[in-house]
This record gives C-alpha cells, structure tokens and sequence, in this order.
C-alpha cells in the first residue's frame, strides 16, 4: 500500500451565524490561537481560509494573531486559502458581486497577510458552474468543494475519482483545478475531537483510505470555531471535552510520523496527478442538482434564499442597494464592501436576534443611502365585476391570445402567440391526460399554492370575478381580480402585452401569518405536444455572467421535501433575473423583479406515456430549521413575468 497523502484545511468564520460579536475575543482565545500552534505540534503544514472580513475582525481584537499568522505563511508552516471579502452564497449572488467579493477579498489579503492566494474554498460549498470564470479572471488556479453530494449525482463517476486532483468546467468551456473536500473525513475528525470515537477508530478511518497507487485525502475542511468552544447553533452539540485541540494534535502527531501518511499542503496536492483518475475534466452540477452543497441533503440553497428570519426581504434590500449603486456608478470601493457584507450568508440561517436586529439597522442604513425606493404594493385600478358563471375569460392583443380559467383563480388554461398556430406551449392539462396514477390530477399554471406541516395546502384556486380593461397608452390588456383564501385575500394584476408575447404577474398578499411552509407561485407547466422532448433543457445563472444550460435527460424535482422539516431539495438561483425552458425552436422565459423578492427557481421534470411532464416553479418561502420563531408577517408582493420565444 502506498503512503497517503492528507490534508488539513481550517475554515475560519469570525460572522458564525450564531456566535455574538461579544463572544469573539473568546473565539480567538480558544480557536484560533490554539490553530496557529498546531503545525508546531504535528510537525507539518496545514491550511487555513478566512474572509477579509474575518482577519479584519481578528486583526481589530488581536493584531497579534494576524502577525504571527503572516510569520507562519512566510515560513511555509501554513498555507493560505481565499475565498473573497464575505461568506456570501456565489450561486445566489449577481456576477457583478461575486466579481467585487473577490476582488476586494485579495485586497485585504494582500493589506494584512501579504499574500495574494491561488486556491479559493467555495462559500459553504455551494457551487455554480458559472463562478468557474470568475475564480479564474481573479487569479485563481484551483477550486476546494465538496466530494460527497457531488458524487452522489455522479454514479457514473469511478470511486477512485475522489482520491485525486480533477478541473472543473465552466459553461463557457474554461476549466479550473479541482481539489475535493470530503464530508465523512472532516466528520471524523470532529467527532474524534467530540469523544464520540477513539483515536484508534479515527486512525483506522484514515488507514483504509489508502490504496495500492498514491492518493490524496482531505483530513478536514470544515470550521475552526467547533473545537473548545461550542457556536450553540443546534440543541444537540456535544459539550466540550477537554482539550479538543490537544486530541486532534496527538492524533496527527502520530499519523504524520508513522509510514502511513504525509502531510502536505493543498497546492502540492495539485500536482499529484500521476494516476489514470487524476486530471479529468469534470461537471459538477446536474439537471437534477444544479448547484451542490455540502454536507446532508437538509443544506440547499433555499435555506439562505427563502428561509431563515426573512431571507426574502433582505435579499430583495440587497438588490435594491445594487440597483442604486449601478444607476449612480458607483465606484467607491467602501460601497461594494458594505454590499458584499449585506449579503454574507451567516444572516440568512441561524443568526441571534441580537445580531439581527444589528444587521436589519446597518441593512436600513445602506438602503437609505443607496437603494433605488421598493415599488409599492399594487392597488385595484377598477371596479370588481359581479361574479359570471361563465367558466373561460378570453384574452386578446396584437400579440398574444390567452384563456383564463374563472373558476380557477385565473390560471391559464392556454396562451400562445397570435401569430403562432403550432400547439400551445404552455397551460394546464387537466384529470385524465397523464395516465400515470401519481400524475391523474388537474395541472394549472399562473397559479400560487402555499403547503405546510399537517394542515390543508391553501391556493389561489377559487372563482375569481376580475376586472378587466384596456391600457390606453400601451394597449395591454389588464386582468386583476381578489381572490379569498384562509389566510387571507391575493390581489392578482396580469398584463398582457400589446407588442410582445408576454404577460407580467404582479401578485400581492394580504397575509398577516404566513405560518412555516413553502409558497410556489408561477407553476407554469408545459404542454408536451409543443416541444421536442429529447431536445428539452432549461438555462439560467447561478452566480457567474454566462448562463448554464442543463438537459433535461433525467428526472428532476427540484421541490420534491427531504423531510417534515425541509421542504425542498435544490433550485437554481437565477442570479440574473431569468430563467428559460424548452427546446431547439421554442421556450418560455421566465422573469422575476428580485428588487420586490428574489424567487427560486424550482424544476420538476419526468419522461411519461403522453411525453414528458415538465413545470417550472418560484419558490418565495421554504421551511427548513433555520426558520425562526418570528416568521414572515405582514403583505407581500411578487412581481414576475412570462414571455414566449
């Protein structure tokens, strides 16, 4: 068997979600000082990352840390990893402030550590296949991220794949290197350092991760702050032990001078490529997981998108202060600073109501300065009509022809353009066309339903009586209607467009309680008997400037709950404010206002008898466990569109 290679990378949060600003000085004390002596110990390198906001912090609480951290890296004894100024979600994130995340990132390394680093680690792990160009136009060569869920989507992939250094691919075909991270090792670790195992369970972990050629492990890439300290996110921590640096230093101290293993740091790792596994061009991302994040299924972007406090507000404040930025020119680099701040993700999950409350004033505060106003909440512009039994409203413009359904909220029952006389590519299917059992339902789209633990599903499916007029300057034609629910009216304006085959949705909530549950809007489904199916995919951005385009060769079900407590599995964070689907020849856009609410993007796609079924979903709310006890409240508005191409 041949020597192992390993290891060690230590991910340093001063901003840890659930950690007070009054506590960091003990953060340091206990795990950050106690890092910097661990190559002493163990007698060999390892690896640390952090943000520039991070050793911004450490540097104002103890500048001696930040010095002896820059003797270190100058001696070689630690290597140092970015990965930009904030702990922001790349794939949520516009281009435009990944660019000026990692741009002002290097700044700070460079102020304070004098180093300019070339492996970034991938915030939370969450990957977009777009962010490929932008790490590169940033002086990175080399990515970290995660084996463990990528693989899972990757049967195909052999098992040895994981052992070696890969390059991932950018949608624009520009590739990157490719270091894995590994869930279970860095667990291992932790739980070694917990009492949970012994150090000789952890050793042999270790021992059988060897094989007949030579191999890279990860032995940790996870956080500094959980080793004699505990963040107290979750009821369930262990309590500290004593001395859970001293037990992971024994245990390295015996790994590193046994004939087992060796250490090394991640850049010599990136050039052990003398196996037939190694090098390979790699896509990460999938129709089915179109952007991959660490640990256990329960971590998806939802949870900093549409969960947490109120990740829908905040995020929309952020893009609002963005709009300004870009409509003044903004150039001040102290602006960019505080957006990419605003936007760190530690907000967004387990944040205290302490720190919140710090967060929402500063948050304020940047919106008074620089944000472009929140459009109001829309109004009715007429007069309800009197209720018609007549189940179908007609619409018609130069442009577009469309049937409502009355009886269902609205929803479209089919819509295409005047000039087009080829089937509808987008409506509801109604019971009995899907022969599947599981699919033997009515299918609307245009429609809202809103879904919680143990009580009834709420939606907009109920008669409405709309108002419906002329735009005299635009010649559009405006549909808006009331609709009652339990809990609480939905004011619904569609607009149909005089010049162009689309319909914009302005959608407002009169809900006081939105209880803890998931809210999908838009529904749009797919009429199968308008597309080619083995040419069928949908393209979007997650984070970088060039659009991803994903097959739909397989099932998908991006909504589909991983559990009573997380509604959801994945989605696509539509970065720059679409999302299209269809074939070769047509498709359907669909628009979102991320200054009202950033939605995500949800996708459901299956093969069947009759074809395919295929609908696309905004998700505006997911539960998860970091929702908190003081959910959303208040009326909401949503603002999207819908256009044929």
């Amino acid at each position: 068997m041949s020597k192992l290679n390993v290891f060690a990378l230590f991910h340093l949060n001063i901003a840890f979600s659930s950690i007070e600003e009054e506590q960091r000085p003990e953060v340091v004390a206990r795990c950050y000082w106690p890092l910097l002596n661990l190559p002493d110990a163990i007698n060999a390198p390892i690896a640390i990352e952090a943000t520039g906001y991070t050793l911004e912090s450490i540097a104002a609480i103890d500048p001696r840390w930040i010095g002896e951290l820059r003797r270190l890296i100058g001696l070689g004894r630690i290597e140092f990893i970015g990965s930009g100024y904030a702990q922001l979600i790349g794939p949520l994130v516009p281009a435009q402030v990944n660019e000026a995340n990692l741009a002002i990132g290097h700044t700070v390394y460079e102020n304070l550590l004098g180093v300019r680093p070339t492996i970034a680690l991938v915030n939370e792990q969450a990957y977009g296949a777009g962010l490929v160009p932008l790490y590169l136009a940033a002086g990175y060569r080399a990515i970290l991220m995660d084996w463990d869920n990528v693989a899972a989507h990757h049967p195909d992939w052999d098992s040895e794949t994981k052992f070696h250094p890969q390059h991932a691919r950018g949608p624009d075909g520009s590739e990157i290197g490719l270091l894995w991270t590994h869930t279970m090792a860095f667990q291992k670790l932790q739980r070694l350092a917990h009492g949970d195992i012994e150090q000789r369970e952890y050793l042999a972990f270790v021992e059988a991760q060897r094989g007949r050629d030579p191999r890279v492990l990860p032995l940790y890439s996870n956080d500094a702050e959980i080793f004699d300290f505990r963040p107290k996110r979750l009821h369930t921590e262990e309590a500290i032990q004593s001395g859970e640096w001293q037990s992971i230093a024994e245990a390295w101290s015996r790994l590193a001078h046994s004939a087992r293993a060796r250490f090394i740091k991640p850049s010599d790792a990136l050039v052990l490529t003398d196996n037939a596994a190694a090098n390979q061009l790699l896509d990460l991302q999938t129709a089915a997981y179109p952007v991959p994040v660490k640990k256990q299924k329960k971590y998806n972007i939802t949870r900093w998108a549409v969960s947490g406090r109120d990740d829908l507000a905040v995020n929309a404040s952020c893009h609002r202060i963005l709009q300004g930025l870009n409509e003044r020119n903004v150039q001040d680099p102290n602006a960019w600073r505080e957006l990419c701040y605003l936007w760190s993700s530690d907000f967004r999950t387990h944040i205290t109501q302490t720190r919140w409350l710090r967060y929402r004033e500063r948050l304020s505060a940047a919106e008074d300065v620089f944000a472009v106003p929140p459009q109001p909440l829309p109004k009715p512009m007429g007069a309800p009509a009197g209720r018609t039994e007549h189940k179908w409203l007609e619409i018609e413009t130069p442009s577009l022809s469309a049937v409502l359904n009355r009886r269902r909220g609205l929803a479209i029952h089919e819509i295409r353009a005047r000039d087009d006389s080829r089937p509808p590519m987008l409506g509801s299917l109604l019971h009995g066309y899907y022969e599947d059992i599981d699919l033997q339902f009515d299918w609307y789209s245009g429609n809202c339903t809103f879904e919680a633990p143990g009580v009834p599903k709420t939606t907009d499916l109920d008669w409405a009586a709309p108002n419906v007029y002329g735009d005299e300057q635009t010649g559009d034609a405006i549909v808006e209607a009331e609709i009652a629910t339990p809990l609480g009216p939905i004011f619904k304006r569609l607009r149909f467009s005089a010049h162009t085959p689309r319909v914009e949705f302005e959608l407002a909530f009169a809900w006081n309680d939105w209880g803890r549950g998931s809210l999908r809007l838009g529904n749009f489904l797919l009429n199968p008997a308008a597309f080619d199916h083995d040419r069928l995919s949908f393209a979007t951005h997650n984070g970088g400037r060039r659009a991803e385009t994903f097959a739909l060769n397989e099932t998908v079900d991006h909504g589909r709950p991983i559990s009573f407590l997380v509604s959801a599995s994945t989605g696509v964070g539509m970065t720059e404010g679409w999302i299209e689907i269809g074939d070769d020849n047509r498709a359907v856009r669909v628009d979102v206002d991320r200054t009202t609410a950033q939605l995500v993007g949800m996708v459901q796609h299956q093969r069947t008898r009759e074809g395919f079924f295929c609908r696309l979903a905004l998700s505006a709310l997911e539960l998860d466990e970091t929702r908190k006890p003081d959910p959303v409240t208040g009326p909401r508005c949503f603002r999207y569109g819908l256009a044929l191409r």
